[in-house]
């Protein structure tokens, strides 16, 4: 029979074991988040008699999105606040791995296939996965009532893990949190966050998105969405709307940021909810948080994809860029200056305008930002490591998302083969053991096995096949590009 497990709401069962490892899904960490608890702090969950079989995972957070392989929302489900457990046999006092799901702040859940956390609990880690609320009800402002409402339930998701995993043969004293995209992004705002301090002690972030909105944005897209809703933006007039209704709502907004964006750069990616800079919940950009050393005690390995944004252009999700006209006014838009139009020509002479352009958004949007989180803490005084995937295989481009199955272990889990751009073949088994195996050891000791940063060099290891590559220095005319750029809250056009 499969072991029973202690938490402070009660005792809990899980799958059976395969392979050696025990999956406990859909355990609750958090109170359900509507009625009388909607668009406020996280409350703890009531506590149950007799064991929970947590067998299955829990409902997700309210979204309109259908991902492969995984659960959709189901308008009336609100006990979404669960984390899951994948626990090796004989566990006992075991580094942690906690996982933050990515999706733009707005979709996915911890219940997609390639997230499966039982590759990394045979590597020697307890994994921890948590759901957390996205879209408005998550990170939409309402006033009067907290913003950052998803770092809350992620916040409450890790003391959780403080007070119970050592039941399930963790090391709350040894807790990594992890992400990719958004997921990523909210993991380097817990690294902000001061009461999130002292419940992790590192922090693997992979393709970290550098947008961050001002209050007066958030407060901004607010107004669209509840105008589009026919309520007033205030905290009872969006009270008045079942999620379902700020769903389609928030959706109708964001597809209409092409032709009527709230801030420029939505017409070009248009990702409508992002973690407020409100002074309170989250004090300062990521960025700054670290150049000021206000983490420097937690070590940080960053990775990003080496063609971000053609992902993003495959799936549909940013608008497309194919002439000269078109790419100044996407720089414009991004507020670029004209020498870093004028080096990507250089840089590609050869490359038609979409190509330059799908090289300057995946840099913009993400590698730089990624990278320059690491070089920021290391000049701090944090320790910190760099990463990027390179792998290409016939068509794969190293883009968007291909990592996360890699570094999971799940490269035939259901989607995967989109992602990573086809079947995988011996040498992309072989490159995700060692991305398996450099997570678990900087999970388990802080270094994952190539050089840390210095104040003034950035070496950075590329995945790729057949073999990986070791750079003594980040010192690309790319990245010259980028040196005096600045990456701060976005606010409102006209602001």
């Amino acid at each position: 029979m499969t072991s029973q497990y202690r938490t402070t709401s009660g005792r809990v069962r899980g799958r059976e074991p395969v392979d050696g490892v025990t999956a406990v899904l859909g355990i609750p960490y958090a109170d359900a988040p509507f009625g009388s608890l909607r668009f406020r702090e996280p409350e703890p969950a009531p506590p149950w008699g007799g064991v929970r079989e947590c067998t299955a995972f829990g409902p997700i957070a309210p979204q309109s999105a259908e991902l492969p392989g995984a659960p959709v929302w189901r308008d009336g489900e609100e006990d979404i606040l669960t984390v899951n457990v994948w626990v090796p046999e004989r566990a006992r006092a075991l580094p942690v791995l906690f996982w933050i799901h990515g999706g733009a702040y707005t979709f996915g859940s911890s219940a997609e296939p390639h997230f499966d956390g039982a590759a990394l609990a045979r590597a020697g880690l307890v994994v921890v996965s948590c759901t957390f609320r996205i879209g408005f009800e998550g990170f939409g402002h309402v006033p009067g009532l907290p913003d950052n409402r998803g770092l809350l339930d992620q916040l409450a998701a890790l003391r959780w893990v403080r007070d119970n995993i050592a039941s399930f043969g963790g090391d709350p004293g040894n807790v990594t949190v992890a992400g990719h995209s958004s997921g990523a992004g909210a993991a380097v705002c817990m690294m902000a966050m001061e009461p999130a301090h002292g419940l992790f002690r590192r922090v693997i972030a992979h393709s970290v998105p550098g947008v961050f909105y001002a209050p007066e944005l958030a407060a901004a897209v607010t107004a669209r969405i509840a105008r589009e809703a026919g309520v007033p933006p205030t905290a009872e007039g969006l009270l008045s709307l079942p999620p379902a209704a700020l769903v389609a709502a928030a959706d109708q907004v964001a597809a209409r940021c092409g032709t009527d964006p709230v801030a420029a750069v939505q017409a070009y990616n248009p990702v409508i909810f992002q973690p407020v800079v409100d002074g309170e919940v989250l004090p300062a950009t990521p960025l700054d948080a670290l150049a000021s050393g206000a983490a420097r005690e937690v070590d940080l390995l960053v990775c990003h994809a080496l063609e971000e944004a053609w992902f993003l252009h495959a799936v549909g999700a940013i608008r497309e860029v194919a002439t000269e006209p078109e790419l100044a006014d996407f720089a414009a838009a991004l507020t670029l200056p004209p020498r870093i139009l004028d080096g990507y020509r250089e840089l590609m002479p050869d490359a038609p305008a979409l190509d330059r352009y799908l090289a300057l958004s995946g840099d913009a949007c993400f590698a730089e930002y990624t990278t320059r989180l690491a070089e920021q803490h290391a000049r701090a005084g944090g320790r910190a490591y760099a990463s990027r995937l390179t792998r290409r295989r016939g068509p794969a481009r190293p883009w968007h998302t291909a990592d996360v199955p890699f570094a999971f272990g799940n490269l035939d889990a259901v989607g995967a083969d989109f992602l990573i751009g086809g079947a995988p073949d011996a040498d992309d088994r072989a490159l995700s053991a060692r991305m398996l195996h450099a997570w678990a050891a900087f999970a388990t000791t802080g270094d994952p096995g190539w050089p840390p940063l210095t104040a003034a060099t950035t070496p950075v290891k590329s995945w790729s096949v057949p073999d990986d590559h070791l750079a003594a220095g980040d010192d690309t005319p790319l990245r010259a590009l980028w040196r005096d750029v600045r990456f701060g809250a976005l606010r409102p056009e006209g602001s």
